[in-house]
């Protein structure tokens, strides 16, 4: 099975879409591929190519879907408190329709439909990520703060590239911890990993809803 984890930015901020693919090894999963400065077309040539060799799993840090009339979704609002009562900040949880979001949600439902539609050898399966909220779900207690400040530390993604590898992904380059990005795509991998593998379960999990959002969203 491989394991796709993408941090996506907005439509037009190529420079800050990264994108991390492992093969899963038994209980480890084996970084093959990092590369950043993506457009649409360089991810949907990366699914392909993989999806022509096992099936694969995405998890997706963006919104792919938004809530009718605007505003939270109801899972927006289920990981907001979910979030909140491991020590996170309610405000890493936005909806999707926020003047500063649209256009990333706007990306993401293109994306994950683009997805869809590719001529697969191998099953491809998606789901919905919150970077942030599965590392800190994860975290010891004790530790919390490492979440926290990871955005603008590199001494705290110093620390997460470490235990990210203590959870089994394996072949990280220490230049993972220059920017968020990067660690974000792989959390997204792990989370979807956990979420697909028999073995594992997501922390947290809000169920579809189709047609309006068809993806499972999880942590």
């Amino acid at each position: 099975m491989r394991i796709i984890g993408i941090d996506l930015s907005g439509p037009r901020n190529h420079k800050d879409t990264v994108l991390t693919i492992f093969n899963q090894k038994g209980n480890h999963l084996q970084l093959v591929k990092w590369a950043n400065n993506l457009s649409d077309q360089d991810i949907l040539k990366e699914i392909f190519e993989q999806s022509q060799l096992d099936e694969v799993v995405i998890g997706i840090d963006a919104p792919l879907s938004y809530e009718d009339g605007g505003e939270d979704r109801k899972s927006d609002r289920e990981l907001r408190k979910f979030i909140v009562n491991l020590g996170m900040r309610s405000g890493s949880i936005m909806p999707p329709t926020l003047n500063r979001m649209v256009y990333l949600t706007l990306r993401g439902i293109k994306l994950s439909r683009e997805i869809e539609n590719l001529n697969s050898v191998y099953p491809i399966s998606l789901v919905e990520v919150h970077p942030g909220a599965i590392i800190g779900s994860r975290l010891s207690k004790q530790n919390i703060e490492y979440v926290l400040a990871y955005k603008q530390e590199q001494s705290a993604r110093s620390y997460i590239r470490n235990w990210l590898s203590e959870q089994g992904l394996t072949q990280l380059p220490i230049e993972i911890e220059v920017e968020s990005h990067s660690i974000d795509a792989c959390a997204a991998a792990l989370g979807a990993w956990h979420w697909k593998a028999p073995s594992y379960s997501a922390k947290w999990i809000f169920p579809a809803c189709p047609p309006l959002h068809p993806y499972d969203y999880c942590c």
